[in-house]
């Protein structure tokens, strides 16, 4: 299933893209996507549903992020070897582990703005996955099964907060509007092999991220294991995975978002999505 929330902000409405790529009302069976619902058990209770069945919603509503209720953000550096190489950084030996805010969290094509103050706002497109169902000290082997599905993540990113503001990348991950999420929240049993998926990001029509999860230097199943050796992974947490090389900041010179840029990007069968850049708003 592809499972999205739409509408005004604050205002969403669950629905489910259906076959034939028409967004159907899911009102009427849920009253909202989060963490209740991503159970392998409430999943399969979605499935059983007729999807042709269901109001199809006209025109095009705003996209909000597929699910609600996230309790954390957790994202993973460094985690492709040549975009480690572009930032001039050693491989890591294990995964690089830091948060992003969850109040960064918004739709899809929603607007990102610049933090007060930002020169290096870069852009990372990013495979997120969505926890099903409780992860705590899970074997590698058995990690995908606590996965509800995966997601298209654009990881925006300050630089200068980031890197040269005294440590902690935290600060440069979690500003407002820094975690677009969606469009869809597409199910694992869609998704044959979450190492082999294209993704690509473009900036003013220029394509800046070509790659392929395939090459990710930690799998998502050990994403997954290993996260849950250091906290107890619940329904509805997001892990955001790396990005490809491509970055702003790889770049020479290095080229860094300003208003009025456009970006687009995507990830094989998780959907498309689009963003203005907008100056800080107080």
């Amino acid at each position: 299933m592809k499972l999205v929330r739409y509408g005004p902000p604050g205002q969403e409405k669950p629905g489910l893209i259906d076959a034939s790529g028409q967004l159907r009302d899911l009102s009427s069976v849920v009253g909202d996507i989060g963490p209740e619902q991503l159970g392998d058990a409430a999943l399969d209770a979605l499935r059983r549903h007729d999807a042709s069945a269901l109001a199809a919603v006209d025109g095009s509503p705003r996209l909000g992020s597929p699910l609600t209720g996230v309790r954390k953000f957790i994202a993973i550096g460094l985690n492709y070897a040549d975009h480690a190489a572009e930032s001039g950084l050693p491989i890591p030996a294990e995964p690089i582990v830091f948060m992003k805010a969850t109040s960064c969290i918004q739709g899809p094509n929603d607007a990102v703005m610049l933090p007060r103050g930002s020169v290096k706002t870069d852009w990372e497109v990013e495979l997120g996955v969505v926890i099903g169902t409780r992860a705590r000290y899970v074997d590698e082997g058995e990690a995908l099964n606590h996965v509800a599905g995966y997601c298209t993540i654009n990881d925006i990113s300050e630089r200068e907060f980031q890197i040269e503001r005294g440590g902690t990348w935290d600060k440069g991950k979690g500003c407002d509007t820094f975690g677009p999420l969606g469009p869809w929240l597409v199910t694992r049993d869609e998704v044959a092999d979450p190492q082999n998926l294209g993704m690509w990001l473009d900036v003013n029509g220029r394509r800046m991220q070509t790659g392929s999860t395939r090459t990710m230097i930690f799998s998502v199943a050990k994403i997954v294991s290993y996260v849950s050796q250091f906290m107890t992974l619940e329904p509805g947490d997001v892990l955001t995975t790396g990005t490809p090389p491509g970055v702003g900041m790889g770049m020479k010179p290095p080229v860094y978002l300003k208003a009025g840029d456009e970006m687009a990007l995507g990830i094989e069968g998780l959907g498309e999505q689009r963003q203005v850049v907008v100056a800080f708003l107080r």
